[in-house]
């Protein structure tokens, strides 16, 4: 994407902020305790809450309307969520009112020096000025802090997932395929070696169940469609509905969507 295109495509999340609250995925727990076994989250077992010691501050960045925040809230961790975007900031404190929420951006994090544990960013990496949100990032986490991506990518080794994103054009939610094909580049210097160590790379089975009602919406929630034309757009999820109307994994009553969570974490040196 150009920075242009960048910059349409991520502030165009706004206008669809109760659709996207409704319809989108949220993040398996085993990821989000990976995440954070380094900031003293359990890495197994239901017990929300670290067996000792305070519960780890967690900032949710570029938190949009509160998917991963919901879950660090149930793992007990003392979570800020920050979202750039006034709409589904509104969202995310109607759905979460216990949960501090603050108006701000990875380029300029509204939390002072060294004040959080980790910072997770869920389907939100991708839009930072990566260059400026860095050092502010590891502005605000203690030293040996975690820095953690998370990316749901829809499991296209599924062949009616596959055709699916066929019919939409590549405008539907990211592919495993394509996840891995870029990681192709991955290397421990994933967030540069001076501020944070050599990062690690893991992916997590994930599902999400769907009508084919409830499926098309969650695609015409995707930013490749929110800024298209709304000819285009209107052709591009009728395709999408006569697909899945076509399929008899997804022409009849509840299916589960496939996915791998795929998940990136380096720690503050």
């Amino acid at each position: 994407m150009t920075d242009d295109e960048r910059a349409r495509r991520g502030a165009s999340f706004g206008a669809v902020a109760a659709a996207y609250a409704k319809y989108r995925p949220d993040y398996p727990e085993a990821a989000v305790r990976w995440c954070l076994a380094p900031a003293r989250v359990p890495a197994t077992g239901p017990a929300p809450m670290p067996a000792t010691g305070p519960a780890p501050r967690v900032l949710d960045l570029g938190a949009g309307t509160g998917k991963l925040t919901g879950v660090l809230a149930r793992l007990g961790a003392d979570v800020t969520a920050v979202e750039p975007d006034r709409s589904m900031l509104a969202e995310l404190r109607r759905l979460l009112p216990s949960v501090r929420a603050l108006p701000g951006s990875a380029e300029a994090i509204p939390l002072p020096d060294g004040s959080v544990d980790a910072v997770l960013c869920g389907q939100a990496m991708h839009w930072f000025d990566m260059p400026r949100a860095l050092p502010e990032i590891a502005r605000v986490l203690a030293g040996g802090g975690v820095l953690a991506g998370l990316w749901n990518t829809d499991d296209d080794r599924v062949e009616w997932v596959a055709g699916l994103h066929a019919a939409a054009e590549g405008a539907a939610a990211p592919l495993l395929s394509a996840r891995r094909e870029g990681a192709a580049g991955y290397g421990p210097h994933q967030f540069g070696l001076e501020l944070f160590t050599p990062a690690e790379r893991a992916e997590f089975s994930h599902g999400q169940r769907h009508t084919a009602a409830s499926l098309a919406a969650n695609v015409a929630t995707h930013s490749k469609l929110l800024v298209m034309e709304p000819a285009e757009r209107g052709r591009l999820l009728a395709q999408v509905r006569g697909y899945l109307a076509s399929r008899p994994e997804t022409s009849d009553g509840e299916f589960t969507l496939p996915m791998v969570t795929t998940v990136v974490r380096a720690i503050r040196r």
